[in-house]
């Protein structure tokens, strides 16, 4: 029985993870498929109440005895305006558990939702594969004279051969296992040339393994503006933490936003993080306005992960009749709920 840590966070993260646990219950139902579904307390109560955000101890527990986590949100800047226990939890998670993907599908479910004048779901259908534990946001760098008219700041882009490697292959394995035929690299050689030129040499000899895919590389402003123009043309991407990190956003903006993106957090063979990546929106917890669809869709993933893409798929489905029929939060233009959004996926997965 695979066993699932359950880290609704902060804000809506707790509303949406509701729904998304409703889906998985609904869509497990008569499957041979068991969950073990652990609830956490991990967030921004316990870290006022108790100064604790994730202990080595929990961490260890995660990687010995857990096959996935799936995480709602985390933040709450009234209370903890630094984020200092979002970044303890989540960068930990990516960090210490090595979670080196970063798996953003950017597919559309309804011609209506992308904002492109005269592009439609069979345009608009790709993968981003983001290096997750690399580049700018592994901390490294300082202030100099902080404050001061002289100040000095510095952030260190870390690139090294086997984690540009491992993502690159990991892509390539993506794309033949699922019928693509084309990987995109993505980075700035022109201006950053020695992380950049790591990343060229690099992928060009793992292209080589893979005669059967096309490959090529382009500048990440070139790609940003060509997916914008033409997304038809992507099916596989692969790139940098940072550069992923914008890329996939402005992928969310093509099929409807950030309410119906995805995310899995992955090293094959091992534990995974699966969260959407819509923040915890503060504003918005508590009014049962939040869209569910992104965490249900989030756990679909987690359900790939764990062995049953066909359950993965069947969430996926039920998520898109329920666009289709207008059944949605009202960013999508419907006037359900979150809670009423949630009912009606459940409902597509048991016919009731």
């Amino acid at each position: 029985m695979p066993k699932v840590a359950v880290v609704p966070g902060d804000g809506i993260g707790k509303e949406v993870t509701r729904e998304a646990v409703k889906a998985l219950r609904a869509v497990t139902a008569g499957s041979g498929l068991e969950l073990d579904l652990v609830e956490w307390p991990h967030g921004a109560d316990r870290y006022v109440q108790t100064g604790q955000a994730i202990t080595d101890a929990e961490f260890d527990d995660l990687r010995e005895n857990y096959q996935a986590i799936l995480l709602g949100a985390l933040g709450d800047p009234a209370r903890v305006p630094g984020n200092e226990h979002a970044r303890e939890i989540l960068l930990g998670m990516r960090f210490k558990l090595d979670l080196y993907v970063n798996y953003r599908p950017v597919r559309l479910f309804h011609d209506s939702l992308t904002p492109l004048a005269g592009k439609g779901m069979a345009d608009v259908d790709m993968v981003i594969f983001r290096e997750n534990t690399e580049g700018v946001y592994v901390g490294m760098g300082g202030v100099f004279k902080q404050g001061t008219a002289d100040e000095v700041a510095i952030q260190e882009d870390v690139n090294t051969r086997k984690g540009v490697e491992r993502i690159i292959r990991a892509a390539f394995e993506w794309a033949r296992a699922n019928g693509r035929t084309r990987v995109t690299m993505s980075d700035k050689s022109n201006a950053m040339e020695h992380a950049g030129g790591l990343w060229r040499r690099v992928f060009k000899q793992v292209a080589a393994e893979y005669a059967d895919i096309q490959s090529e590389a382009k500048y990440v402003d070139m790609l940003a503006m060509d997916m914008v123009m033409a997304p038809e043309r992507y099916q596989v991407i692969v790139t940098g933490n940072l550069f992923g990190d914008i890329l996939s956003d402005l992928g969310a903006a093509l099929v409807g936003g950030l309410g119906l993106s995805p995310s899995a957090n992955i090293h094959p063979g091992r534990i995974g993080l699966f969260e959407p990546v819509h923040g915890s929106a503060p504003d918005l917890a508590g009014k049962d306005l939040a869209n569910p669809f992104a965490a249900i869709l989030t756990s679909g993933l987690m359900l790939e992960h764990l062995g049953r893409p066909d359950l993965g798929r069947r969430l996926e489905d039920a998520v898109r009749d329920c666009i289709a029929a207008g059944e949605t939060t009202a960013e999508l233009g419907g006037t359900l709920g979150t809670t009423a959004a949630g009912d009606a996926v459940a409902r597509r997965l048991t016919g009731a």
